[in-house]
């Protein structure tokens, strides 16, 4: 597999496949707490989520860093949970460009461990290649055009519920982040590795 096309629509397909809901999950709990308005805000921490993958995706595919795979499958659904709770957990704290500031790093750190999940599906599509830098590249496109639609439907699905609908945004925040912690709590019992 060379062509820099075809790692896009790999990388955009493995974000967007439903049988790996777990990143997906990730992504509407990090939505949960955001407005259309703050669209630019939620792109830059999707961004950030993109980078931290990118370079632990990177070192797990040139084998610098390698983390059993199992360890990685639980900390996934952790790193969903704590969002969860975060979201509302922090919804009334005022200082709204300091908790910006922790959301980027957050999610920074978060993109590193969801980075090493994605390490295994990449190194078997690069089958023994040692060119890594252009499909490591194209992927991470791919993954990312699939992370900023996914967040285009929950910020259109937040807007109709919040404006239209008129939801209270508490009350969203709650069943957004609830029901996402409640299906972190489940995989990280499916994962576990002890």
């Amino acid at each position: 597999m060379g062509s820099f096309d075809l790692y896009i629509k790999l990388g955009f397909e493995h974000i967007s496949d439903f049988a790996g809901f777990d990143h997906i999950l990730f992504l509407v709990a990090l939505c949960a707490i955001y407005r259309i308005e703050q669209f630019k805000s939620l792109l830059i921490l999707v961004t950030a989520f993109t980078v931290g993958h990118s370079i632990t995706l990177g070192l797990s595919s040139i084998g610098t860093i390698n983390i059993p795979s199992e360890i990685i499958e639980f900390l996934i659904p952790t790193t969903i949970l704590i969002t969860a709770l975060h979201n509302v957990m922090s919804h009334s704290s005022g200082d709204t460009s300091s908790r910006m500031t922790n959301n980027y790093i957050v999610a920074l750190f978060f993109g590193f461990i969801h980075g090493m999940g994605f390490s295994n599906f990449f190194k078997a599509l690069l089958m023994g290649d040692n060119d890594i830098l252009m499909p490591l590249l194209g992927f991470n496109i791919g993954l990312e055009l699939g992370q900023l639609m996914i967040v285009a439907v929950i910020i259109g699905l937040a807007y109709v519920f919040l404006n239209i609908i008129k939801v209270k945004y508490r009350d969203w925040n709650v069943f957004i982040s609830g029901a996402a912690a409640g299906l972190a709590i489940y995989l990280m019992f499916e994962t576990k590795f002890w």
